[in-house]
């Protein structure tokens, strides 16, 4: 994948991403949307949001999270690079609507 990653800004809060060339899409850390959905500024606390609703969507038969990709990403603990969830868009607005917040419009159509 030859992507460019790049910061990305909701509402002052940060959502790591990487553009495939190859593919002519962004791809978007899932921790990142989850932690601004349920208002989580603590990264551990979004990570395990996001272990916790992954688990539970696979145990409902939702096949849609086997669809997520790992790029390394830098962390935004400490800046090392960690394999990191990612979505394309279609598959973050499923992710999206699976995880009750008021933020779910506004950060679909941003």
């Amino acid at each position: 994948m030859s992507d460019i990653e790049k910061i990305q800004l909701f509402e002052q809060n940060k959502i790591r991403t990487a553009w495939d060339e190859e593919k002519q899409e962004w791809f978007f850390s899932i921790v990142d949307v989850c932690g601004v959905l349920t208002g989580q500024t603590d990264y551990d606390l979004a990570k395990n949001y996001w272990k916790v609703l992954k688990h539970r969507l696979i145990k409902e038969g939702n096949g849609s999270v086997t669809k997520c990709n790992q790029l390394k990403l830098p962390s935004p603990k400490d800046g090392k690079r960690y394999a990191t969830d990612v979505a394309d868009m279609a598959l973050m607005f499923r992710i999206i609507e699976s995880i009750p917040s008021k933020k779910a419009e506004p950060i679909k159509i941003w």
